[in-house]
């Protein structure tokens, strides 16, 4: 029997948000001292012409999401936050200790967790002390991450006049079966509020997040999120796979089994049903699994080719350097990439020790920064090159040799010096930048570390 290229094709894979992907990052080669050097050399390199990113962990959630695979601490109990503030205002602080110079900050991103689990108040507290130390870009752009059962009017309304003008609400499914076998309750009423009020308030560019093949999720229900999503017109949309990690921990299956999981051609065809009702609603695709009017900055990133990747997922702002504040955030220079310890306890204990909390990382060689500039073309652009020079490397030919099972099946289209992957192959975008990790092709993960590709 005849195999789909969806069943061929869908394996274990990274989601490349970096390269080298965190699992085969170099720990042995890295410490404190190198990351601080990297990170003052990023800066002098691109503080007065591009200004930096800032990406802000906000961990705490009232409630456990079972599809969620972010680092979160679940508790209602709000005291947490004001200590939590604090401690990120510190961790700043000790950055901009090392500077020559006031960072100019183009982009903040509050993710999570649940970013507005925070009061008004403490956010305030948050991103004045911020600008403290700190001085906004004129063309910044500032976002966070909203639940829509907990958005109040108060926080859009605060962060506006902070700077910020995108917000993102994590939707998934409207489905009641769906919503609960992942533990998120969320009517759409709630998501239709917050997005009017954001609206109201002047957000330009205000998104939603769904999610495909989650238990229990059939073509009906797409079909019906789509519709209601259609309705409230979002800027823009993140429509992804859902990835199924039940070994990380805390990543619970509660209210499902591996049964009740769209697999293969049917889960992928949840996704094309998805985007063609997007399609005809005025969305264009863009990168991978993303989707924006044409009015909004994203779609005009990927147009002139300005669009960017990485631990934040697709922007159209692009900066050389990203510092990465609170538990579990990732810091990337361009030339090494820093995480902090994942433990909320390690984390306060050593910023107290007036320590950055970075617990491990990577420094980047000459291969990794060329692989990673590959990476970054198919996965903004569709296609890469290496008619110049300083983005020829020697295992070219085997990479070539890997990819001409995917020419054969017409999901990419190779050149002399040039690939360019076809619209039949942007489904596979994650096996084709696999084609490229030179760290996968020489070490292949013994044990669970990547969801399914497609």
């Amino acid at each position: 029997m005849k195999i789909s290229l969806t069943q061929k094709y869908n394996v274990p894979g990274p989601r490349y948000t970096s390269y080298p992907t965190v699992p085969y990052w170099n720990e042995t080669n890295f410490n404190e001292q190198k990351w601080i050097a990297s990170f003052q050399r990023a800066f002098s390199e691109s503080n007065s012409q591009n200004g930096i990113s800032l990406y802000i962990h906000l961990p705490f959630c009232e409630s456990l999401c079972t599809f969620c695979g972010c680092n979160k601490r679940i508790t209602k109990n709000h005291n947490v936050e004001e200590t939590y503030i604090k401690a990120l205002l510190k961790e700043w602080n000790l950055y901009c200790n090392l500077l020559p110079e006031k960072p100019i900050i183009k982009e903040i991103h509050l993710g999570g967790g649940t970013p507005t689990f925070f009061s008004v108040n403490n956010l305030e507290q948050l991103i004045n002390g911020i600008f403290k130390n700190a001085h906004k870009a004129e063309n910044h752009e500032f976002s966070f991450e909203g639940h829509p059962n907990n958005t109040t009017y108060e926080q859009l309304k605060s962060l506006y006049h902070l700077g910020f003008r995108r917000v993102s609400f994590g939707v998934q499914d409207y489905a009641e079966k769906v919503q609960k076998a992942i533990h998120r309750i969320q009517p759409f009423h709630n998501v239709a509020k917050v997005t009017f009020w954001a609206k109201e308030i002047g957000y330009t560019s205000i998104g939603h997040d769904i999610i495909f093949g989650l238990p229990f999720q059939t073509i009906e229900n797409v079909i019906d999120t789509v519709e209601k999503t259609n309705s409230l017109k979002p800027d823009r949309l993140a429509f992804y796979s859902y990835a199924h990690v039940p070994w990380i921990k805390g990543n619970g299956q509660r209210g499902f089994n591996e049964e009740n999981i769209p697999k293969d051609a049917e889960k992928r065809k949840l996704y094309e049903v998805g985007k063609q009702l997007l399609g005809q609603n005025g969305y264009h695709e863009i990168g991978m699994d993303h989707f924006a009017f044409a009015s909004d900055s994203l779609y005009k990133a990927a147009q002139n080719k300005e669009l960017h990747r990485n631990f934040m997922g697709y922007s159209a702002s692009k900066t050389q350097l990203m510092i990465g504040l609170g538990v579990s955030s990732i810091s990337d220079s361009w030339y090494s990439f820093a995480q902090n310890t994942k433990t909320i306890e390690e984390y306060y204990q050593m910023l107290e020790s007036d320590q950055l909390p970075v617990v491990k990382g990577h420094i980047l060689d000459e291969e990794d920064l060329i692989i990673r500039k590959h990476i970054l073309n198919l996965t903004c652009e569709f296609e890469t090159s290496w008619s110049d020079e300083s983005l020829c490397f020697k295992e070219i030919p085997i990479v070539l040799s890997d990819l001409k099972e995917m020419e054969n099946d017409q999901l990419v289209v190779i050149e002399e010096n040039k690939i360019t992957i076809t619209e039949a192959g942007r489904p596979f975008v994650r096996n084709i930048c696999m084609a490229f990790d030179l760290h996968l092709k020489r070490k292949s993960p013994e044990t669970n570390l990547f969801s399914m590709t497609v």
